[in-house]
């Protein structure tokens, strides 16, 4: 009979070294594999009870190093890292690559009217704020009337954005007018972002010692924490909306190389299933900042606490 698997793995971090890029990558690919969502509610919930069990200190018999890694990827896939609630479907980071590969072929398709800009930035605006708000940091609770105030000036927001920069590109080449959706995009998560995630910057997210023990709220680690995830977003977006226009453009110049509308709904999913990963891992889930750059009140707060407390962790979300 195998021994029994030590109590001693530390699985509330990632298995791999998330000081570095590459250690990053690795979680990343693991936690946004688009296979995860085929996974069924018992899998799910068999990979909770396993994760919460070691983490209590029971080991189940017979389980293995890999299994046990196995089932904190299934759980970190599905499960909120704060509130530890389960995440909507459509919302987890394993959702990206078939969510923005649809939606990023539609876009690029129907790009030509101001209805078909219209609704489909409508479409992504609205996507893009139910995994912003799956994917907060924090676990305060946020009232329907919150959510609902936050979903429409984000969306309203981005749409008006994406039309602006429509408007402005009316008598520019079409190669100009191509880049539309990808201008849209980028400016569209500058401003859905921090609205969907406005209540962290108005009470502040969990900061934390090493050891994760909770030291208080900071407003100035919701900020850092916004700006990392609008520019991990905006790097997502660019493979797949960023090289298709230029090929398009070419093709569409040869009388015998049409583009079909399918091209755009087809292009470059690879670029989506490596992008995705590579840009979550532009820096770490659990990111940190020193006391000192923190507001003064919480600086006290921490002081009190632990005087001799340097740095803070926190979850920036995703």
């Amino acid at each position: 009979m195998p021994p029994s698997l030590p109590a001693t793995i530390n699985i509330r971090e990632p298995r791999w070294d998330q000081s570095t890029f590459q250690g990053r990558a690795k979680h990343f690919f693991m936690v946004t594999d688009p296979r995860n969502l085929l996974l069924s509610g018992a899998t799910l919930e068999e990979a909770r009870r396993v994760v919460e069990d070691y983490r209590a200190g029971t080991v189940q018999p017979g389980l293995t190093e890999d299994q046990l890694w196995r089932a904190k990827y299934i759980y970190d896939s599905a499960f909120h890292p704060d509130t530890g609630e389960k995440m909507i479907l459509v919302g987890r980071m394993s959702a990206q690559v078939p969510m923005n590969m649809t939606i990023t072929g539609c876009m690029l398709t129907f790009y030509r009217t101001t209805p078909a800009v219209l609704f489909w930035q409508w479409v992504n605006q609205s996507f893009n704020a139910i995994v912003n708000y799956t994917n907060r940091s924090g676990d305060a609770p946020i009232t329907p009337s919150q959510l609902g105030t936050a979903y429409v000036s984000a969306t309203t927001g981005a749409v008006v954005t994406a039309l602006g920069l429509k408007s402005l590109t009316k008598h520019l080449p079409a190669i100009i007018s191509r880049y539309v959706p990808f201008a849209a995009v980028a400016a569209a998560n500058c401003i859905n972002i921090p609205l969907m995630r406005q209540r962290e910057l108005k009470v502040g997210i969990p900061v934390t010692d090493e050891n994760g023990n909770r030291m208080g709220e900071s407003t100035a680690a919701a900020q850092k924490a916004i700006f990392q995830v609008v520019v991990s977003r905006i790097g997502m977006a660019a493979p797949a909306m960023a090289i298709p226009p230029v090929i398009m453009n070419m093709l569409e110049k040869r009388a015998f190389l049409k583009v079909p509308p399918s091209f755009t709904f087809l292009s470059f999913p690879c670029s989506l299933v490596f992008a995705t990963p590579l840009c979550c891992a532009l820096f770490p889930q659990k990111s940190s900042m020193p006391v000192s750059s923190l507001e003064p009140e919480v600086q006290d707060q921490i002081r009190k606490k632990d005087p001799w407390l340097e740095t803070v962790y926190f979850n920036k979300g995703l």
